[in-house]
């Protein structure tokens, strides 16, 4: 990825991550990693654990940037997911997926959230 591309994926995690916590998001972790791979976003939305990926576009040329989380995308999150809830010893403690995408236009910025984006996949 450029460093042009670092920078607008850094940008668009800050954004999503305030723009969580001001509807009510608990935010616990950021960038969590493990063999797996890497979710953007860990957070508690009251008592379900949310794991959020967020996509950023400076442009509208490739789509909505929602569209880049496609179902090989989805399968590794799902990976990640399971793997953090196992070492958290959270299982038990339900949990969803949701997306938000960040568009950097020069109109302005615009963030939309996705709840419930996808269904765990253990492909």
């Amino acid at each position: 990825m450029s460093l042009a591309g670092k920078r607008t994926g850094k940008k668009g995690e800050d954004l999503a991550a305030a723009y969580l916590t001001k509807t009510g998001y608990r935010i616990i972790e950021r960038n969590y990693r493990c063999v797996f791979g890497e979710i953007d976003i860990v957070a508690w939305e009251g008592e379900t654990l949310v794991f959020a990926e967020v996509k950023s576009r400076r442009t509208e040329a490739y789509g909505a940037p929602q569209l880049a989380v496609g179902r090989e995308k989805q399968n590794k999150i799902s990976r990640i997911a399971l793997n953090y809830l196992s070492e958290k010893h959270l299982c038990r403690h339900p949990a969803r997926f949701d997306v938000v995408a960040v568009k950097l236009l020069p109109a302005g910025t615009r963030i939309e959230l996705i709840r419930d984006a996808f269904e765990l996949s253990c492909r």
